[in-house]
């Protein structure tokens, strides 16, 4: 059977980049190992979905039936146009590296972020891996988690220490 999972976090990662990594390479591996989760979502922005993308990437190594797969919401020229040089670069690298990409449009609209988003959840059958600050609740990552818990998938969240499952289906 399919079992996918997807990513969803802030830009801004404001906890220690190391430990972070830690815990987010121990959950995807988790999700591999013990539960079979073979394909990830990503949404292809500088970084916690940087930082996850290249986590699989890394875990893909050892795993090899582990695939990455990145929805962006609109052209790579618009959606990165105020990126610094740096963000572009590793989006560029991960287009290179992952398995498919998908557009959910190809231009900018009012919206687009969140059909993105509505479609990363569409595609996880088993969890939602997130770097979420509960008191943002009006976020874009916000909106994802909600989405999740609303589909019934497990939702953890790595924004505090630990591996919080914020609802469990």
């Amino acid at each position: 059977m399919y079992k996918s999972a997807c990513f969803t976090g802030h830009r801004n990662i404001v906890t220690d980049k190391v430990m972070l990594s830690e815990q987010l390479y121990a959950a995807i591996e988790k999700l591999i190992t013990s539960q079979g989760v073979t394909d990830f979502y990503a949404g292809g922005a500088y970084g916690f979905d940087a930082l996850a993308s290249f986590t699989v990437l890394k875990l893909r190594e050892n795993y090899p039936q582990v695939k990455l797969h990145l929805i962006l919401p609109c052209s790579k020229d618009e959606q990165t146009k105020q990126w610094t040089a740096e963000n572009k670069a590793e989006l560029d690298k991960l287009l290179g590296l992952a398995d498919s990409v998908e557009y959910v449009s190809d231009r900018y609209y009012n919206g687009c972020m969140k059909d993105r988003n509505a479609r990363l959840v569409e595609l996880a059958t088993v969890c939602c891996i997130s770097y979420w600050n509960p008191n943002n609740f009006r976020s874009g990552t916000g909106q994802t988690v909600r989405m999740a818990q609303k589909k019934g998938i497990k939702v953890i969240n790595l924004f505090e220490s630990g591996q919080t499952p914020i609802n469990r289906p």
